[in-house]
């Protein structure tokens, strides 16, 4: 199709008529096997080409580790040189625990994949002459997007229909207003995104209004996709995505430190060179947490379909941990402290008066705005059906959190009347009379302040409230702004109810409990929002008023914030500048919002979250979706999250009070023995048996005492708990050396087969220990699976070096004295970790 060189003014300049007939596509949109060509011609609408690599590549991708590649290496080394057997184990070793690996991760992200699907971010198109929903990924060239509010747009598109349609373009342009859009080209567009009134662009929202367009281009083709090919990859890392990354770098230095001092040790000893090669690299892989990615992965998949159970869809599997770290969660009230039910109560003149002329005006309003359909607009609508037909809308003005108000224009028996509908304050002010009792009459200051503690009052009472103004007989014209909203005729009040949920006290009571702190964050006034939250036994400290926030910099506010449960009237940058000083203070936040407004903030918190009926824009932004608008979905997320961040950290705990004392052991052991303390075949072996073992770590249970309280990734605390248990694992492994070595006296074949026994039963089993902080086994029981896991390694370790298979594995007999030396030890390892770890849970918390 020529379309692809055309430049932008081209779509822009070129009337619909023309546009279509390029796109070789009308009003009645593409036939679902011509859309079917088209995708398979262009692709996918996807900014980030997501390539599908298959099974196979993606097995062959486990083999990119370096300590992975260098071991196949070692092994074709040995073959050349005719050391067949340990060519031969090692390569079969290697492969082994690929498999393992590609196994259990694959799953994990096929199942995280497919949670995902659920919740994917759709569009309404015309296919086959009439509308459709489909998947944005599945939006092609020549399709006719349907739009209104709350919508995002999926691809670039030429406006061919349009009415009273606002943008939100920021992400493109940076302009914070909202742009009007139309169909027909007036001669004032430029080439570039901001310019263009009759191009919408991927990556906008749709704020109120509606429209049709044909897209022209779709996925990394569009505006935005060349903007994004320079920022994709640059999304900021949680929280736990930090914590992992500096433990990977830690790790990985102590790893290079150790492998190379063995090297030149060994070399040092006049020992092998090759073997010494191989022994090191093999110390390597068995002090190296290979399986934390799989371990993380398997955990967090399995906690994502449990979350999904509860209705909770998880879209970004990071946000797990973070939402188990979460120690603030900013919410609005309506739906999660509210039954979401909102009904219309009274509407009155400024007198209190019952006034059906305002009844009528709010009507009109609701009925006219384009805008997102607001709850209140909805229970405008259901409270009466009105008969408007002889009523015409000509325009509307449309609602921004600066004016806090939105507008329209019908021309009916009284003429040409604009009705402007928002908060009272705002409304107020640009009012000059008042009409009540069938008259209109000046509005003094004293009516004014009378007509403001009417609104007071009926906010303290629990009641939302909007105040209704009219401008008769204004100029009749195609574009009418803010400045048109002046000079009004104040109406009077339209009060409103959202009852407060009955069960929500005992969820945030829960919240509570888990160490959480419940902020309402919200556009409405602290009168209703304070009495809401008494009606659901929310503890108020403090309320900040969104008017108080600029005379306080950042410093200030995270400060007040601390302290503060309410924030009133806050616009959606203050929301956001809140979420921001709240995270800078060190609080892990989450934020719980369902708007188009809301959606700076879900980007913001560390973990955002949304609901199923959401807007576009809302849910694409957020990390976790409910399936239902209330608190308890979040206390049930809240409790997956800490289950994955306290099985993640088991493994992590256990990796470093055996793998690294098994280091430090191995480094005196090269200068205490005349011959390797185990043979690389051995440590590879070990190190297979005691990572199946592992594979069971993400269905452990965990203590309650853990999911009490929020938790943060603490390198200092993980370095501590290293230079603590890891000496302690070493101290036993010089004691088994002693015993087998210098007691025993058994020669190299008997003593590294003992070694191997030590060293798999005490790394195996010490997870039954440091998986709790209480007595295991009596107070705190691992789960079925875990036990077996660990218990059956161990007894299959036990028993390989008496079966043939321990001939290709070089292992020796060992004295059944030895033996019963070892198990001694084993028990007396168990038991001093369990006392060192009560003293040093005494002193350092996560």
């Amino acid at each position: 199709m020529s379309f692809e060189t055309c430049p932008l003014d081209f779509f822009a300049s070129h009337s619909s008529e023309e546009i279509l007939s390029e796109m070789k596509s009308s009003k009645d949109g593409l036939s679902d096997s011509e859309a079917a060509s088209r995708l398979a011609e262009f692709g996918p609408n996807e900014v980030e080409e997501k390539k599908e690599i298959g099974v196979v590549l993606e097995f062959l991708s486990h083999f990119r580790n370096p300590l992975v590649l260098i071991l196949l290496a070692a092994a074709s080394v040995s073959a050349y040189l005719g050391e067949m057997k340990n060519s031969v184990v090692i390569g079969a070793m290697v492969f082994a625990s690929v498999i393992l690996d590609f196994f259990e991760e694959h799953r994990a992200n096929d199942a995280a994949k497919k949670l995902k699907e659920k919740v994917s971010v759709t569009a309404t198109v015309i296919r086959n002459g009439a509308q459709a929903v489909v998947r944005a990924s599945d939006v092609c060239v020549g399709d006719i997007l349907v739009l209104s509010s709350g919508d995002l747009v999926s691809a670039d598109a030429r406006i061919i229909q349009a009415d009273d349609f606002f943008i939100n373009q920021s992400a493109l342009t940076g302009e914070s207003y909202p742009r009007e859009k139309h169909a027909e080209w007036h001669g004032t567009d430029g080439a570039d995104a901001g310019n263009t009134d009759t191009v919408v662009f991927l990556g906008s929202s749709v704020v109120s209004g509606m429209a049709r367009a044909v897209v022209f281009q779709t996925g990394q083709a569009t505006t935005f996709g060349h903007i994004a090919k320079d920022i994709l990859g640059r999304e900021q890392k949680s929280e736990f995505e930090i914590g992992i990354s500096r433990f990977g770098f830690f790790i990985m230095k102590a790893i290079l430190a150790m492998t190379l001092f063995i090297l030149f040790a060994n070399a040092l000893m006049q020992r092998d060179l090759l073997e010494s090669f191989i022994f090191a690299v093999a110390i390597a892989v068995g002090v190296t947490p290979e399986l934390l990615p799989v371990i993380m992965s398997i955990t967090m998949a399995n906690g994502s379909q449990r979350m999904a159970k509860k209705g909770v869809i998880v879209k970004k599997l990071s946000a797990i941990p973070n939402l188990g770290s979460m120690d603030i969660l900013c919410t609005d009230k309506t739906g999660t402290l509210t039954e979401d039910k909102i009904r219309l109560v009274t509407y009155t003149d400024i007198h209190g008066t019952e006034d059906e002329n305002v009844f009528l005006y709010t009507y009109l309003n609701s009925s006219y705005q384009t805008g997102v359909r607001n709850p209140l607009d909805k229970a405008v609508l259901e409270y009466r059906k009105t008969d408007i037909g002889a009523y015409a809308k000509t325009e509307e003005i449309p609602f921004d959190f600066d004016r806090k108000m939105m507008s329209v224009a019908v021309s009916g028996p009284d003429g040409l009347t604009l009705i402007t509908k928002g908060a009272p304050e705002e409304v107020l002010c640009r009012c000059s009379s008042y009409r009540a009792g069938g008259k209109d009459t000046t509005l003094s200051s004293v009516e004014s302040a009378q007509a403001m503690d009417r609104y007071r009052k009926l906010s303290a009472d629990g009641f939302r409230v909007l105040a209704l103004a009219v401008r008769r007989n204004v100029d009749a014209k195609e574009n009418y702004t803010k400045d048109d909203e002046r000079g009004m005729t104040f109406a009077g009040f339209v009060s409103f109810l959202d009852p407060a949920k009955q069960d929500v006290g005992d969820v945030l009571t829960k919240l509570g409990g888990f160490g959480v702190e419940v902020k309402i964050v919200t556009g409405d006034n602290e009168l209703v929002t304070e009495k809401i939250c008494r009606d659901v036994g929310l503890s108020v400290r403090g309320v900040l008023v969104g008017s108080e926030i600029e005379a306080l910099d950042d410093e200030a506010l995270a400060i007040r914030a601390e302290s503060i449960t309410v924030f009133a009237r806050f616009s959606p940058d203050q929301k956001n500048r809140v979420i921001t000083v709240l995270r800078a203070r060190g609080h892990v936040v989450g934020y719980l919002g369902d708007g188009i407004n809301d959606a700076p903030s879900l980007k913001t918190a560390d973990v955002g979250i949304s609901v199923e009926n959401a807007v576009d824009i809302a849910k694409e932004t957020a990390d976790i979706i409910l399936t239902d608008k209330h608190l308890r979905s979040v206390v049930d997320g809240i409790v997956e999250g800490r289950r994955t961040f306290g099985n993640t950290m088991k493994y992590v705990m256990m990796v470093l009070s055996s793998n690294f004392g098994n280091m430090f052991s191995v480094l005196g052991a090269i200068f205490y023995l005349p011959f390797l303390p185990m043979l690389p075949i051995q440590i590879l072996l070990n190190n297979f048996i005691y990572d199946f073992s592992q594979i069971t770590i993400p269905s452990d249970n965990v203590d309650a005492d853990w999911v009490s309280r929020p938790h943060k990734w603490n390198l200092l605390i993980v370095k501590k708990f290293m230079f603590v248990f890891g000496p302690i694992s070493s101290v036993f492994d010089f004691l088994t050396f002693f015993v087998l070595f210098s007691v025993f006296h058994l020669g190299a074949g008997a003593f590294q087969t003992g070694w191997f026994l030590e060293s798999l039963a005490t790394q195996t089993l010490v997870i039954h220990v440091i998986r709790t902080r209480q007595i295991p086994f009596f107070q705190s029981r691992a789960s079925k699976l875990l036990t077996i896991s660990t218990l059956g390694a161990v007894g299959v370790g036990w028993l390989i070096p008496l079966t043939p298979l321990g001939n290709v594995f070089s292992f020796s007999p060992v004295p059944v004295p030895a033996l019963f030396a070892i198990v001694g030890l084993v028990v007396l390892y168990l038991a001093l970790v369990e006392v060192v770890k009560r003293i040093f849970y005494r002193k350092y918390q996560f």
